[in-house]
């Protein structure tokens, strides 16, 4: 197996999208995008969509790309293209408590994340929490990953039920210098 050169990864909130895009840019030596840093501005402005696409579509033209999720507006794009889909299809609860767990620390440690945004006590309470959107949109995560994989004209898609299953794969993933 040569290794993928355009890989999406994709997964409910907290699930490890970014911690594994980062893992497989090492391991592949590949550029990673996180999706975050092109969605947000500071302040947590959201850019419009039709920007976002735009920043998305100049990256999925690339030959080599690892991508960190797939939002409304512009999922087609790095579909059309990856490689790959690999889909962190963890329990509910496996995904909501790393979710928790990372979400407290940052408020703990004031830690920046995307463009200089940080989470904050009133962040996290609020409508928009990302604690609510984990809640409202893994059932949709889960059904269009799988959705995907049951597509034979969409790129192979790798579905992970635990971390363990994961960790077994990348161990036989053939490195950068490998392909």
């Amino acid at each position: 197996m040569n290794a993928p050169s355009r890989i999406l990864v994709y997964g409910v909130y907290g699930a490890g999208k970014s911690t594994l895009a980062a893992r497989l840019a090492e391991r592949l030596g590949l550029p990673w995008y996180p999706v975050d840093d092109l969605l947000w501005q500071p302040g947590w402005v959201e850019v419009p969509v039709a920007v976002q696409r735009s920043r998305i579509e100049e990256i999925c033209r690339r030959d080599r790309w690892i991508i960190d999720g797939a939002y409304h507006g512009w999922r087609d794009v790095p579909l059309t293209r990856a490689d790959l889909v690999v889909g962190l299809d963890y329990p509910r609860w496996r995904s909501f408590w790393r979710l928790l767990r990372r979400t407290a620390g940052r408020l703990v440690s004031g830690e920046v994340i995307c463009n200089g945004n940080r989470e904050s006590l009133r962040s996290v309470l609020s409508r928009d929490s990302i604690l609510v959107w984990h809640v409202t949109a893994f059932g949709r995560a889960r059904r269009r990953m799988r959705a995907w994989r049951s597509d034979p004209s969409g790129p192979p898609v790798l579905l992970f039920r635990s971390p363990a299953a994961l960790d077994r794969w990348l161990v036989d993933l053939p490195t950068g210098s490998d392909s």
